[in-house]
């Protein structure tokens, strides 16, 4: 029962991420046809990027503590790529030079988003197999 409940914690914190990475695509969405300004699109942008690294985190720490080795594995290249960018200060966006990486900074959401949807047609198959095995 308690793999039940790990996965129905990861599968919540999945939605969660991509909520949070969606929120951020339609921003810049808004940004490119320019229904709002660029200040207000990269401060809600930024506003949202600390709370998703954690959530990626807290998901890989459960995938690793519930003892989910593939799901840990796949988890693990999306938190990877969130550490390098965080070490590198360049997981904020600048409200100067936005229109330049707007391009850019869509793409790699966009790919996040794919991304996670794996993650999560990958979570619901074995959260069901977790179900139909008990």
């Amino acid at each position: 029962m308690a793999d039940l409940f790990a996965w129905l914690f990861a599968f919540f914190l999945l939605i969660i991420i991509l909520a949070l990475v969606l929120y951020q695509l339609m921003c810049l969405t808004d940004l490119e046809f320019d229904y709002i300004n660029p200040y207000d699109s990269t401060s809600r942008i930024n506003w949202v990027v600390w709370p998703e690294f954690v959530a990626e985190g807290v998901l890989c720490l459960v995938h690793l503590t519930a003892g989910h080795w593939v799901m840990f594995l796949l988890c693990l290249p999306f938190l990877y790529y969130n550490v390098k960018v965080y070490s590198q200060q360049r997981h904020l966006l600048d409200v100067t030079e936005i229109f330049n990486q707007l391009r850019w900074a869509k793409k790699i959401r966009l790919y996040k988003l794919i991304y996670l949807a794996i993650l999560l047609a990958l979570s619901i198959f074995w959260m069901i197999w977790s179900i139909v095995e008990e």
